[in-house]
């Protein structure tokens, strides 16, 4: 048993998997989290945008 849990703890093959997982998810963050941070500022422009449009008639 001993043997198992020594053979268990040295092996790292499913570290640069979870590697990529958190770096994945880390990235899919940043894009929500800039989408976000943009979505409230193009829709005030498309509004602007849309008043101006309107009122060229």
């Amino acid at each position: 048993m001993k043997k198992v849990v020594k053979t268990f703890r040295r092996d790292e093959a499913g570290a640069v998997t979870v590697d990529w997982v958190v770096l994945t998810a880390l990235g899919i963050a940043l894009c929500v989290a800039t989408f976000n941070a943009m979505s409230d500022g193009a829709t005030g422009l498309a509004g602007n945008t849309e008043s101006f449009m309107g009122s060229q008639r």
